[in-house]
């Protein structure tokens, strides 16, 4: 199954006090290079960076890997997953992936065990195009999201403010991958 990943990194970050496609932690390592790293280790074939505030300094950092901007990025969350989905859906047949990883660029401990168990099943999740999964952690459902190529349209229709694909996916079965063993995939909103 050729899976892509989105890494939605395009918010102005106002609690952390800078966008946080430019966050580094003490040790000098970028937000923004690990969440790709991640994501390519965890088997995505490629990652697709969505920026927004700051788009031309968080575009440095990433060198060679596809950038789409979110034109309405202030509008929150949803219109950054739409941004990304409507490339992804633009992108001729030969070279669509079947499902996308959903990730956000911050989760610094949601590592790449946690993106190779979304996209290894366990959960006997539907494959391909019609996948529908999230990680949880200790019950309580998170990101990265699996969504299968059939319910992009459904999502960029849904998706609205900070909520992203929240109402969509309550609206359907979707199958939980526990990875509470793994990280704790809080999202970081202060330094």
């Amino acid at each position: 199954m050729a899976v892509h990943a989105l890494l939605l990194a395009a918010g102005a970050g106002r609690r952390m006090g800078t966008p946080k496609a430019l966050v580094h932690d003490d040790d000098g390592t970028s937000w923004l290079r690990r969440s790709v790293a991640v994501l390519r280790e965890g088997g995505c074939a490629e990652v697709v960076v969505v920026l927004g505030a700051a788009a031309d300094e968080a575009r440095l950092l990433v060198p060679g890997e596809r950038v789409v901007e979110a034109a309405d990025w202030a509008e929150g969350m949803g219109a950054s997953l739409r941004a990304g989905l409507r490339h992804l859906v633009g992108t001729d047949e030969a070279g669509a992936p079947e499902a996308v990883v959903v990730s956000l660029v911050d989760l610094p401990d949601v590592g790449a065990e946690v993106v190779a168990r979304l996209l290894a099943d366990p959960a006997g999740a539907a494959r391909g195009a019609q996948a529908l999964a999230r990680a949880a952690y200790d019950g309580v459902p998170g990101h990265p999201v699996l969504l299968g190529r059939a319910h992009w349209e459904g999502v960029v229709a849904a998706a609205s403010g900070d909520r992203g694909a929240r109402d969509y996916l309550a609206a359907r079965p979707v199958a939980l991958v526990e990875c509470g063993d793994l990280a704790t995939g809080a999202d970081r909103d202060t330094r």
